[in-house]
């Protein structure tokens, strides 16, 4: 029986060519960080002939209302355009993601301002994060506001009443983010008749759309008797998973609803974007290279981009 030798290859083995550094996903998102941090490496979004003031609202609790509010801030203050944060949340995560200390005994708040015992300029703080990113912060004073506002007159136009202009162009003020209570009592009412717009947060999940008939339902309340040039003009999908198909059944059922109010840009779930506020950092301050920073700086743009393209600017 013939005998066979194994056969050996006398070929140089190949060697894995090494991938270029920025191929690699950690060093991609260096990159994205390093535009992100540079002065001026994000570019300038377009100024509104006035200040937009937009209240950030969704009686569901747990939608990334907050985290929205203030990340969209953050992704608009560091395009070039000044950001006023209002922090009407007694809890005040808000003012914790910006970096402000609101636990202070004797600072001035959004609840003194309410109750015109403070003006703006006296409550309004400036963000540790971004020179243009301001914060009127919230304390545990503002959880009793609604009962001390009843008898107040004209207690749902007091924040209204607040928002001194001048003061909001002295600070070079192109945005107003008014983030309110996972309720819709008087709080969010003032939120309401204090703006012209409304940012609804809807998160990918079952159940997205419960509760929104009843927001929808007060708006126009708000519309009708206190505030005729209220509106619903954005839309935000946020904590969406790829994996799952519900998120795209949701997405698509959403925008099947509301159309072209609904930004292109999707907020996806990340562990780093629940960590941020732990720190007292925005995700774009926290994380500046990582998917969810990436996708609040794409949905700050598209949010100011939209306001150029409808001709709201000077």
């Amino acid at each position: 029986m013939p005998h066979y030798e194994p056969s050996v290859s006398r070929e140089t083995p190949s060697v894995p060519q090494a991938q270029p550094y920025g191929d690699t996903p950690i060093a991609a998102a260096a990159e994205r960080a390093s535009q992100v941090l540079t002065p001026g490496g994000t570019g300038t979004l377009p100024r509104p002939a006035r200040p937009r003031i937009m209240t950030v609202a969704n009686q569901k609790g747990g939608v990334g209302k907050t985290t929205s509010a203030v990340n969209l801030a953050a992704g608009l203050a560091i395009h070039g355009l000044g950001v006023l944060v209002i922090d009407l949340d007694p809890q005040g995560n808000a003012s914790t993601a910006l970096g402000i200390d609101h636990r202070q005994p004797g600072i001035a708040s959004v609840y003194e301002m309410l109750l015109d015992d403070v003006s703006l300029r006296d409550a309004i703080q400036r963000s540790p994060a971004n020179e243009r990113l301001y914060c009127v912060p919230s304390t545990l004073d503002l959880a009793g506001a609604e009962i001390e506002l009843v008898s107040v007159v004209a207690r749902e136009s007091r924040l209204r009443n607040a928002l001194d202009h001048d003061v909001l162009a002295e600070l070079g003020i192109d945005y107003v983010l008014i983030d309110c209570p996972p309720s819709l009592g008087l709080l969010t009412v003032n939120a309401m008749v204090a703006a012209r717009e409304v940012l609804i947060p809807i998160q990918c999940e079952y159940y997205a759309l419960e509760g929104v008939g009843q927001l929808l339902r007060n708006i126009e309340l708000v519309q009708a008797h206190l505030n005729k040039e209220l509106h619903v003009s954005t839309i935000l999908l946020t904590m969406y998973d790829g994996r799952t198909k519900l998120a795209d059944q949701v997405a698509a059922e959403v925008r099947g609803h509301f159309g072209d109010k609904v930004l292109s840009t999707i907020i996806p779930r990340s562990v780093k974007v629940s960590e941020a506020p732990g720190f007292g950092m925005t995700i774009i301050e926290y994380d500046p290279g990582s998917r969810g920073s990436m996708s609040y700086l794409d949905a700050s743009r598209e949010l100011a981009q939209r306001a150029a393209v409808e001709g709201g600017l000077a």
